[in-house]
């Protein structure tokens, strides 16, 4: 592969740490502990086992979401074409090729209401969403560094 002249890494934002996971996991499970041990004493034993179900319906969201959160997009701008890599954990890196003359950045705005919406990479029939994961902003930024990366005199 050519020596990119320009390259970018996007990785989705997750706030939880693995601490604070652990945290909230240990407080759910508390709480359950502490609301089926009432409900045994007051007879009602099997409410336990729902009140378990849900730690671990809640723990099994996470899971997703830390999955999800492994995920990344490589983008490298070289003189000749952009490459696009989409990373997945378990997963082989999907590539995909265009040629940089050709591809245009496309990022769905409604100015009048002040929303951004899907960033798109444009090459003749091929368009491709990069970046769903982002924020508005963050979408907006890199529309407009992408554009200034492709625009570039390429010698």
């Amino acid at each position: 592969m050519p020596e990119p002249q320009t390259s970018f890494l996007l990785t989705p934002h997750r706030s939880l740490s693995r601490n604070g996971f652990l945290l909230v996991m240990g407080t759910i499970a508390g709480l359950n502990l502490i609301g089926g041990t009432v409900f045994w004493l007051l007879g009602a034993w099997p409410v336990i086992g729902f009140m378990g179900l849900d730690v671990l319906l809640i723990w099994w969201a996470f899971r997703a979401n830390f999955a999800a959160a492994r995920r990344a997009e490589r983008i490298a701008v070289t003189d000749q074409e952009l490459i696009l890599e989409r990373l997945f954990p378990g997963h082989p890196p999907l590539e995909s090729r265009f040629v940089r003359g050709w591809v245009k950045v496309e990022l769905e705005e409604d100015r009048e209401r002040e929303l951004i919406g899907r960033l798109y990479l444009n090459s003749r029939h091929k368009r491709t969403e990069i970046g769903s994961f982002l924020s508005p902003a963050e979408r907006q930024s890199l529309a407009g560094a992408l554009k200034q990366a492709l625009a570039r005199p390429h010698i």
